[in-house]
């Protein structure tokens, strides 16, 4: 597996990285969760990314990978969810770092995200203090923020953070065009969510579910012709080495998938004729669609 450099961050990276939502699922065996843990760093997919919101996530890496603390780049994200605090507040900023720490069995946290931190309480201030502030207590080492559009152009342009985690695939390429050169002018670590789309190819009529319907429509609208390429393939490909990202995060229940997800990429780029076609059918037929948060 191909590693980075995250930024100016000091940590490497690998080009793919486990987003640790599916493992949060009760309904999937404990045994299960920690097969696809293991598996994922003896694949090589060194960075785990995970949040509050993803069920019993937090507690299964850290029952399952505690000992294996020192083998991979741990992210997560705060803001909301902790009891007795206010949602978006500097206290609950501070009250879900100790949380997690205490889930995720370890003394620290590789990245810190706001997780789609609203634009004002962006610019109130507080919420940023207390993030800092765990990462100047050795709690957290880079204080992040994910998201898209105007919050996340804000977060770039403060200087308040070392990295971002922002929607970059075929249907959503916002960020390519003006997040990613921002961030890497600053010199921030940049993990690509949802590189794959929700894959919305997976229905051949709308899906019922808004974020997927979302992409479906505009993968849809695209017109892509896929040549002789698997449309997952495509999609990975094309955001994991999109300029300017350093890791695209792949979620996943299924262990086979993630190693089918690592020999795509491990391909390389796309031919540079059908990441232009992608890139032009999106100035053509996308210019107005806005970030997936």
């Amino acid at each position: 597996m191909e590693l980075r450099p995250f930024g100016r961050t000091g940590l490497t990276v690998p080009i793919l990285g486990f987003g640790a939502g599916h493992i949060g699922d009760s309904a999937m065996e404990e045994a299960e969760a920690g097969r696809l843990l293991h598996g994922a760093l003896d694949l090589g997919v060194t960075l785990i990314d995970t949040a509050r919101s993803y069920g019993l996530s937090e507690e299964r890496i850290g029952r399952h990978l505690a000992g294996r603390r020192d083998e991979f780049v741990l992210s997560t994200k705060v803001g909301y969810g902790i009891p007795g605090y206010e949602d978006w507040t500097g206290p609950v900023i501070a009250a879900g770092v100790d949380a997690a720490l205490g889930r995720l069995r370890t003394d620290r946290v590789d990245v810190v995200h706001l997780h789609s931190c609203p634009l004002d309480v962006l610019e109130r201030g507080d919420v940023v203090a207390a993030l800092q502030a765990t990462v100047a207590a050795g709690k957290a080492r880079v204080a992040a923020y994910s998201g898209d559009n105007a919050p996340l152009e804000w977060a770039i342009a403060s200087g308040a953070f070392g990295s971002i985690e922002v929607s970059v695939n075929l249907v959503d390429q916002r960020a390519i065009e003006r997040a990613l050169p921002a961030a890497g002018e600053r010199g921030l670590g940049v993990i690509a969510k949802r590189p794959a789309a929700n894959a919305p190819w997976r229905f051949a009529e709308r899906p019922a579910a808004s974020d997927i319907a979302l992409y479906w429509e505009r993968w849809r609208a695209l017109g892509v012709d896929p040549g002789p390429y698997d449309w997952t393939e495509i999609s990975l490909r094309f955001a994991a080495w999109q300029e300017g990202v350093h890791c695209a995060i792949v979620g996943t229940s299924r262990l086979e998938h993630l190693r089918r997800n690592v020999e795509q990429v491990e391909k390389g780029p796309l031919p540079p004729e059908m990441t232009e076609a992608i890139r032009a059918a999106f100035r053509v037929r996308g210019a107005g669609w806005e970030g997936q948060i």
